[in-house]
């Protein structure tokens, strides 16, 4: 078991998604964590701190949830222009977050929205919630985790420490859970 990471930017981070959590309930939208923080729900445990929070949701909620956010005072980041209809960012009490969209193909496959070659496994949305410290959140599939982990590879991203430890924990968790 890892040590527990309590640092000021933990507790921001575990505040702010509370804060998001309870403008999910309010408007009806769903989210999934990806990357550290969705790895740090499966396991239930806090691995390491966080630059980031990731999260997805369908991209007909992003109107709604913008505006959600920008109410309860979250920054609005701006995003490069090849990332404007995947992606927004935001920022909260020194914590950053993406949102990454998704949408479904022409054949009803869930897929990055304006990036149809990047379908994703139709089990991605876990449906689930995980528990971490008194929070509740939906994940991605660690799958589908592995799987753009390994994908960044294969297009030339060299894997960061971080990365080389997210996949081991996914493999992990895919082993122990999802066999």
């Amino acid at each position: 078991m890892a040590q527990p990471v309590y640092d000021k930017q933990t507790i921001e981070q575990m505040d702010v998604l509370k804060k998001i959590s309870a403008i999910s309930k309010k408007t009806g939208i769903a989210f999934w964590l990806r990357g550290g923080w969705a790895i740090d729900f499966l396991l239930g445990e806090i691995t390491r701190p966080h630059n980031v929070i990731d999260l997805i949701t369908w991209i007909q909620h992003r109107e709604v949830l913008e505006r959600e956010l920008l109410k309860d005072r979250f920054k609005n980041i701006p995003v490069k222009a090849k990332f404007k209809n995947r992606q927004s960012d935001f920022s909260k009490n020194n914590v950053d977050i993406t949102f990454g969209y998704i949408t479904r193909s022409s054949d009803g496959l869930i897929m990055m929205n304006g990036l149809s070659e990047w379908i994703w496994r139709s089990d991605s949305l876990l449906t689930t919630p995980f528990i971490l410290h008194g929070s509740s959140a939906c994940v991605l599939h660690p799958r589908q985790q592995l799987e753009e982990k390994e994908a960044y590879e294969q297009i030339g991203r060299k894997p960061r420490q971080k990365d080389v430890e997210s996949k081991r924990l996914l493999r992990r968790i895919i082993d122990d859970s999802f066999c």
